[in-house]
């Protein structure tokens, strides 16, 4: 089974392309330490928002969405980012 979740976020504090960077590679190394593959979708040249996709893989689809759903409390729980949409996929 594999499971995506892309999440549409916005950085409010952001004044720059390089305060955006700075608090994506904090979510995104969060992220990758659950092993599950992270990237950044659209809205490279934006400084305020972002859509992120987060893949994962396991047995079941249970197991899938427990992992996934992780991820998203995760981006939830920072101050410094308002995730704004979750869309789930299964494969």
């Amino acid at each position: 089974m594999i499971g995506y979740v892309e999440c549409e976020c916005i950085i409010y504090d952001a004044q720059s392309l390089k305060e955006k960077r700075s608090v994506l590679q904090s979510v995104i190394s969060r992220l990758k330490n659950y092993n599950l593959a992270v990237s950044e979708l659209e809205s490279q040249d934006l400084w305020q928002h972002t859509v992120i996709g987060i893949v994962t893989t396991a047995s079941s689809k249970t197991a899938c969405e427990r992992e996934l759903q992780r991820a998203v409390s995760l981006i939830d729980s920072r101050p410094d980012i308002e995730l704004t949409r979750a869309t789930y996929e299964w494969l």
